[in-house]
């Protein structure tokens, strides 16, 4: 039953017109346990229909996953490099080994689609290199953006361009809490820029200077993908311990405020200069918390402090709303479609700027195709309840935040759907231990 499944979803893939070279991948069976992986470190809760088996463990904080056209699984290990897993005919890894040895790298990973060009970040550069599938091996190792700033977000996320990989994105988040320098596109702080891979410079792009800002006004936007259409999507990192000030009165309003952010950029080919809000506009999650202005809504932009230059309204004349929010803090990574993108997934990393804590889970967000061919979340921008748990912390409640990556529970991560149709692989890098697990529907 297991191999049929398997097989119709290799079929499946192909009918959709997903790549040739991963369409023609064999089918895998899915594990219940791996042997040699150690039992689940934490605790959880599973969504109904779903089921979940660990396929690594002992990594070093792993942060983004990608496939190559033969299946093999390459990951972003943070503060280690990348490595890449090979599948045995029992649907576990059978093989793991360095790819690439540079400590520096932290979680941007991307691969063209024909597999052959490989691009990773650490906080200041963005580097190239030529990849072989069938060896397993990289070469010619090339700086291809340098000069990014640092600060308090140290991820740069990659994203090679679908129908056109020549044109990478590549990201940079905010240099602190509210940084006002990234109102200026200049600066490179805050944004998406888009480089193009064919005419990258000798010592390669400086990050403020060169390429095309797509978007900015965005405080971290840690993860971003591609839909079948090649339209992008992000999710943002919002900010933390916001006050309210109104009429010279001001009050904490950061508990449930403001949202985290699934963002719509449309065609990263076309999409230049776009502002979503950061450093003055924020979304609304909580409405109750603006007694004030009591026309507010969920995904609605408000400021920190209203006044007679600048309001929650001027928000809508300017800054680009996100299409849907999700609670305060709960720290969006990654996000990822299924094979024809009826649903979307994003790993919430977890809180630490609230009490009691939120996070900890992978959630689901259903999408449709509307008539016009475009992809769309189901539930209207406004929504709280627009994703649901589908493998959470047990008790989010009581998960520690120590840091980035300590914690009493796991720090989910990657989100990468499985080439072969068995389920979405997730990370998670908790310095305790980084592991992979493998979450499928029954």
């Amino acid at each position: 039953m297991i191999l049929i499944k398997a097989l119709f979803s290799a079929v499946a893939l192909l009918l959709m017109g997903v790549g040739h070279a991963q369409a023609q991948l064999d089918p895998l069976p899915l594990p219940t346990t791996c042997s040699g992986v150690s039992r689940m470190r934490y605790t959880y809760t599973l969504g109904s229909g779903w089921s979940v088996v660990k396929v690594a463990g002992n990594l070093r904080q792993p942060r983004t996953i990608v496939w190559d056209p033969l299946g093999n699984m390459l990951v972003s290990e943070s503060g280690k490099g990348i490595s890449v897993h090979t599948f045995g005919a029992d649907g576990c890894l059978n093989s793991s080994s360095t790819l690439i040895a540079l400590g520096q790298l932290n979680h941007g990973l991307a691969i063209t689609p024909d597999g052959k060009t490989l691009y990773a970040s650490t906080e200041r550069m963005a580097y190239q290199w030529a990849y072989d599938a069938a060896t397993r091996k990289v070469s010619g190792q090339k700086i291809v953006v340098n000069g990014m700033v640092s600060g308090i977000h140290s991820t740069r996320n990659l994203l090679v361009v679908p129908q056109k990989p020549n044109m990478v994105l590549l990201q940079t988040g905010s240099t602190s809490n509210l940084d006002q320098q990234a109102l200026n596109m200049g600066s490179g702080r805050a944004l998406i820029k888009i480089f193009d891979m064919d005419k990258v410079p000798a010592n390669g792009y400086n990050y403020n200077s060169g390429g095309e800002v797509m978007a900015y006004g965005l405080r971290n936007e840690i993860g971003f993908i591609a839909d079948p259409n090649g339209m992008v999507w992000g999710v943002e990192n919002s900010g933390d311990d916001l006050r309210r000030t109104v009429n010279g009165q001001s009050r904490d309003i950061h508990k449930d405020n403001p949202a985290e952010k699934l963002n719509y950029f449309g065609d990263p080919l076309t999409t230049r200069n776009a502002w979503y809000g950061y450093p003055t506009c924020f979304a609304v999650w909580d409405k109750a918390a603006f007694t004030d202005n009591a026309a507010l809504k969920t995904g609605n932009h408000f400021v920190m402090a209203p006044n007679n230059t600048f309001k929650d309204a001027d928000c809508d004349k300017t800054a680009t709303p996100p299409r849907l929010t999700f609670q305060a803090h709960s720290a969006p990574i990654w996000n990822a479609f299924d094979a024809n993108a009826t649903n979307m997934y994003v790993t919430f990393h977890g809180s630490w700027d609230r009490q009691p804590p939120t996070g900890f889970k992978v959630v689901q967000i259903p999408f449709t195709k509307k008539s016009d061919g475009s992809y769309d979340p189901v539930a209207a921008a406004d929504s709280t309840q627009g994703y649901t748990d589908i493998f959470s912390a047990t008790n989010p409640g009581s998960c520690t935040a120590n840091g980035l990556t300590m914690s009493n529970c796991f720090r989910l991560t990657a989100a990468s759907w499985d080439p072969r149709g068995r389920g979405l692989f997730v990370g998670s890098d908790n310095s305790a231990e980084g592991e992979i697990y493998l979450l499928s529907k029954k």
